[in-house]
């Protein structure tokens, strides 16, 4: 007989949430404990599948006792807690947050893990409204940020709101980097370091508004450690890291969406049993993806897995019916 080692049962401790008494496992965060009871609390950092750094701050509660804020996603549930998720000052903080991040980056495709516009919602909820710090300069006289000294800014004009806004990097074939769109929620960092790949070919340099993420000495892509898995695209919330072949798509405008279907299938490359969606568009694949709750990937892929798909596309209908026409 095997004997199956078992972990301690946890104990469970009562707080309050909006007025309504809540009991959850010790341990649990009071983001966590906010979903359980079906409480919609905007995120933008966070993501099951990583470390919570805390950056967004779009989720943050208030706590009866506290001094400031906390952040729900890591915040654990203590016994006693009065929590208020929807207080004035709880949606004071949420709605300047996100008129900034609206003000500075391009949010127009930000969602919670894929671009679907999800920070549109909760902007529109908050009553967000970035115009009032002035109209976006479209330019921030940087087109290569990585270039920045420290300490030296570029200063806008007084009617003008400064932006992240610089040129797109498309350096490889694989995927591109649009860091207009970056809202610096670390995401991506975490997957290429110990949450996933522990490649670490990307981190955060410099300060302030200055800050970008940059590979090491910000290098191009192919000279840094990247090794092309994609899952700081799986990760990324508003579009800033992106398939070639969907931001080809989208500067086209064939990009549809609603076009797609997404079939899940199992990666054929090796026997680890990756699960792959594929999302195709015309009867071609134009990306994959692997789902957040499978429990071999948690949403990670190889470079093989997220990119080897364009092999079937070397054998369009019509290539076939010209190498069979050439006998």
């Amino acid at each position: 007989m095997s004997v199956v080692p078992l972990a301690p049962p946890k104990r469970l401790i009562d707080l309050t949430i909006d007025g309504e008494a809540v009991r959850v496992p010790e341990g649990t965060t009071l983001l966590q404990a906010c979903r359980a009871q079906e409480i919609d609390t905007p995120t933008l950092c966070y993501l099951e599948s990583l470390t919570p750094v805390n950056v967004c701050r779009v989720c943050v509660v208030e706590v009866e006792g506290s001094r400031t804020l906390v952040p729900a996603c890591s915040r654990k549930a203590e016994p006693g807690m009065v929590v208020h998720t929807d207080s004035d000052r709880v949606r004071l903080s949420r709605r300047i947050v996100l008129e900034f991040l609206s003000s500075s980056v391009d949010t127009s495709l930000a969602g919670p893990v894929s671009p679907n516009g999800e920070l549109a919602r909760y902007a529109a909820e908050y009553g967000a409204d970035p115009a009032r710090y002035g109209t976006p300069n479209g330019h921030d006289g940087q087109p290569d940020r990585d270039a920045t000294e420290p300490g030296h800014h570029h200063v806008p004009e007084a009617s003008e709101t400064a932006t992240v806004t610089q040129t797109v990097k498309v350096d490889n074939d694989l995927y591109v980097r649009d860091y207009a769109k970056c809202v610096l929620c670390y995401k991506c960092v975490e997957a290429c370091g110990v949450d996933a790949q522990n490649t670490f070919a990307i981190a955060v340099a410099g300060r302030g508004f200055d800050a970008r993420i940059s590979t090491e000495y910000a290098v191009p892509l192919p000279d840094s450690a990247c090794v092309y898995c994609g899952n700081c695209i799986g990760v990324c919330p508003t579009g800033a890291l992106m398939f070639k072949s969907e931001h080809d798509m989208r500067a086209a405008g064939t990009w549809d969406e609603d076009e797609q279907t997404v079939t899940t299938t199992i990666c054929p490359y090796c026997g680890v049993g990756c699960n792959l969606e594929v999302h195709v568009q015309d009867n071609t694949i134009v990306k994959v993806t692997s789902p957040m709750d499978h429990s071999v990937t948690s949403g990670h892929l190889c470079i093989k897995g997220r990119f080897g798909f364009q092999y079937v596309q070397s054998r369009r209908p019509e290539k076939r019916a010209e190498s069979d026409g050439g006998g």
